[in-house]
């Protein structure tokens, strides 16, 4: 066996050493069993949602190190569940590893998880490893919800405003940096640091939804079983054009954006030009929170977040989504799926 512990690859320590390694970033008293058991508050739904994630499609050593791809990966899920309007209870790791991956690589892998799930109170709670020829993480998380305060892709109506909560384009553009250094000769380190982090450690947006249920919950009034949120919405993890689209056809509604609504980095100023617009709809991976609901509320929201948030646009009869340009510079576009990143696209 290899002595040197910096080098010593999953094959020289077996499935139940790696295990016994990684039971660490898992709480004690809930690991050990066949599953996990997860308490749930009463009168709350549970919420579940995998996400999948391969080496060489979805992280690199290239562009991120093992603890931006575990941060990454559990910011994904914990984006979903916010998407939904839940709070997250914890999440499952199914890994799967090539037996010359470095048990060093997977610690670490396993410690950027461990640093997103804990500023949100949440733990790894269980999983497994296989050996796979290559990499893939496949993360399961749970999270519970009042079922008045589901948020669907199916319920946005004629009328509602849509909002974002922050600025898109910047994970594009952080990955450009990466890949290519030698881009971006007009970012100041400030700048140019941001964009990398919001590739690399994105922030799911949990925030909100103490803010969402303050705006829309009515006053005074406990919720009911026939009261729901008045808001649709998804995150925007596969871009921005994308989320207006799915939450459009589920709800058998159309929406105009405005082109210049639409928030950007302020560093895309002096740098990206025709690209820009290109980055915010369809560069993906931005982990914002897309969010119909009414004109009144809309504005409240934007109020309350962070520099970035905006109402990008309203919710129409028909179905088609346009890229609208007020000022009339641009003519109107139609947006579709096609024109982003699909996993078995051509």
């Amino acid at each position: 066996m290899n002595s040197d512990l910096s080098s010593q690859q999953v094959k020289d320590i077996g499935e139940q050493g790696l295990l016994e390694r990684l039971q660490r970033f898992c709480p004690p008293e809930i690991i050990g069993d066949d599953a996990a058991v997860l308490v749930t508050a009463p009168e709350q739904s549970l919420v579940v949602t995998t996400d999948v994630l391969v080496d060489g499609v979805h992280f690199s050593n290239v562009t991120t190190s093992a603890e931006d791809a575990g941060w990454r990966a559990a910011a994904a899920n914990l984006s979903d569940l916010a998407a939904m309007g839940a709070s997250p209870l914890g999440i499952t790791v199914g890994l799967g590893l090539p037996g010359e991956v470095r048990v060093s690589w997977v610690e670490r892998l396993y410690q950027g998880m461990t640093e997103c799930l804990q500023k949100y109170n949440t733990s790894i709670v269980g999983g497994d490893i296989v050996r796979s020829p290559i990499t893939t993480l496949a993360i399961t998380a749970f999270g519970q919800v009042n079922p008045s305060q589901i948020i669907r892709r199916s319920a946005a109506a004629v009328g509602d405003a849509i909002v974002v909560t922050g600025v898109h384009g910047a994970s594009r553009a952080g990955l450009e940096l990466l890949l290519h250094p030698e881009l971006g000769q007009d970012l100041n380190d400030a700048e140019r640091t941001a964009l990398i982090l919001a590739h690399q450690r994105p922030q799911p947006r949990l925030d909100v939804l103490p803010i969402l249920q303050k705006i829309l919950t009515p006053n005074s009034q406990l919720l009911t079983s026939n009261y729901r949120l008045p808001i649709a919405g998804m995150d925007s993890s596969d871009g921005l054009a994308d989320a207006i689209i799915q939450i459009c056809r589920a709800s058998g509604v159309g929406a105009v954006l405005e082109r210049r609504q639409i928030s950007i980095p302020a560093a895309f100023g002096h740098w990206l030009t025709q690209q820009a617009l290109e980055y915010a709809l369809y560069g993906g991976e931005d982990f914002e929170l897309v969010l119909c609901l009414p004109q009144e509320s809309a504005s409240a929201l934007v109020q309350h977040l962070d520099k970035g948030a905006a109402i990008v646009g309203k919710i129409t009869p028909g179905l088609t989504v346009v890229l609208h340009d007020e000022q009339k510079k641009f003519p109107d576009q139609v947006l579709s799926l096609s024109q982003g990143f699909q996993h078995f696209g051509q």
